[in-house]
């Protein structure tokens, strides 16, 4: 089948070609089930949240996109006269942005290759990376994609204030994984993933494991809920 265990690709289809809008669903281990309207991965830039306008704004000459979804971000770079290359790991998604005219690779991250001068990681792109114990192999591939002056744009969320007690205190099983540590499925009608890893970071720990890489972090701004924009680059030191 087409969409085998593409449930976003077989969404974006649905939407661009009969403008469909059923819901996608995301599945959580650890939390209720969470509904993505398939319209938002189709989001101009004025229904963006300030976080990713931000993003937008600091883009700089050739872009890799990752996890581009529908193009929501490309379409607005390459609007502005940047070069764009999308890359996704939905087949229907990297469909749909040729379709668009959009240079597009179904590729994973890690296996991506070329030099950039914006890496751009949005929706909790951090995300990616799995679990902390990947998250080296994740920041190692940014320094070698990065430019000499290129910046990596990613953001994430701070989920400590699921575990926080009364008294301020925070309740974490020591013993455990990182709190950060989750694990997702989707489901867009009867297409549906299989189980993923999804990394949730605070901005300290990110900072820390940059500088292990030698790389710089810097926290660009917060959003509304505990998420926020960091800005990664090469460590000229």
């Amino acid at each position: 089948m087409k969409f085998e265990k593409d449930p976003i690709g077989h969404a974006i289809y649905d939407f661009s070609t009969e403008n469909e809008v059923e819901n996608i669903t995301v599945i959580a281990d650890s939390f209720d089930d969470d509904i993505m309207p398939t319209a938002y991965l189709f989001r101009p830039e004025e229904l963006m949240p300030g976080l990713e306008k931000k993003a937008l704004e600091l883009c700089k000459g050739y872009v890799l996109d990752v996890g581009a979804a529908a193009g929501c971000h490309s379409k607005i770079l390459i609007d502005k006269g940047l070069k764009v290359r999308a890359i996704d790991t939905s087949k229907g998604a990297v469909e749909y942005l040729k379709s668009e005219g959009i240079l597009a690779d179904r590729l994973e991250f890690l296996d991506c290759e070329g030099q950039y001068d914006t890496i751009l990681i949005l929706m909790n792109g951090v995300g990616i990376a799995g679990k902390l114990e990947l998250l080296p192999q994740f920041l190692s591939k940014i320094k070698s994609l990065l430019n000499k002056d290129g910046i990596a744009l990613c953001d994430s969320t701070d989920l400590s204030y699921l575990y926080q007690e009364e008294d301020g205190s925070m309740w974490v099983d020591l013993n455990g994984s990182y709190h950060g540590e989750l694990q997702f499925k989707m489901r867009y009608k009867d297409v549906t993933t299989d189980w993923f890893s999804w990394l949730y970071i605070d901005f300290d720990l990110l900072k820390e494991y940059c500088e292990k890489a030698g790389l710089n972090c810097e926290k660009i701004m917060d959003g509304p809920s505990n998420n926020y924009l960091a800005k990664i680059t090469h460590s000229h030191a």
